[in-house]
């Protein structure tokens, strides 16, 4: 689906998106009552100093607002910028600023989504998407914190060995059904239906429950220890 096809499945009502340097934002009407604030990275853009601080400024002018409007942050962007200009200005300190931006907005009583509809990497995919309360992707998605030949740098392991380790072990490998299995992608929607009603649905359920990463890693057999170690630090945070 194009992007314009996905906006128009998402919002048959009406909705105000407009698209800038790579950039999205707006608010689109929902099939029950009220409207979603939209953002987010297009055209497989690069986040760097000033797009990270054009996200944040448009969640934190969300949250001043009041209210409590889901906000839906769309992803198809590259990685963090990479540019000397950008790592020396401290790009990791505005993308950590993106983040917790949005994890406000959440805390806030603003329902964060993120939906997958392209590529995304790195400090880029962790800042948007994985910032979010849930992630959601549709078909054809490609999301990867980090690729083999980047992991093979960093760990000194041969590319042969981690492209073994990949086929059992999610957390060694990119794309959607790896990031899925690892439930760090909740669900992959059905591009052929209504993307409209897929969003209520979720925003409805989302509302009863709380972040259920760990636990769908633990269902889906991608991160089999994280649900248990998270629950025996928090007996022992409660026992202190």
């Amino acid at each position: 689906m194009t992007f314009d096809e996905i906006l128009s499945s998402l919002f048959p009502r009406s909705h105000d998106v407009g698209r800038h340097r790579g950039l999205v934002r707006g608010s689109g009407a929902l099939q029950g009552e009220g409207r979603v604030q939209v953002l987010g990275v297009v055209d497989r853009t690069p986040i760097g100093v000033e797009e990270a601080l054009q996200l944040s400024e448009w969640v934190l002018d969300i949250i001043a607002r009041g209210g409590s409007e889901p906000i839906l942050v769309m992803v198809d962007s590259d990685s963090q910028r990479m540019s000397k200009r950008d790592e020396l200005l401290g790009l990791n300190e505005y993308l950590a600023h993106l983040a917790k931006a949005l994890i406000y907005a959440d805390l806030h009583g603003h329902a964060t989504v993120g939906l997958l509809f392209g590529h995304t990497a790195a400090g880029a995919f962790i800042a948007t998407a994985l910032a979010t309360r849930t992630l959601v992707a549709l078909p054809g998605a490609h999301p990867e914190v980090m690729d083999l030949p980047s992991i093979s740098r960093v760990t000194k392991l041969p590319i042969e060995v981690l492209t073994e380790k990949a086929k059992s072990t999610p957390v060694f490998a990119p794309g959607l059904e790896n990031l899925a299995r690892t439930g760090a992608v909740s669900a992959t929607w059905d591009d052929k239906r209504s993307l409209a009603d897929q969003l209520q649905v979720l925003l409805t359920e989302r509302r009863a429950h709380h972040d259920r990463r760990d636990a769908l890693g633990k269902l889906r057999n991608g991160r089999p220890k994280a649900a248990d170690i998270q629950e025996r630090v928090r007996e022992l945070a409660l026992r202190a």
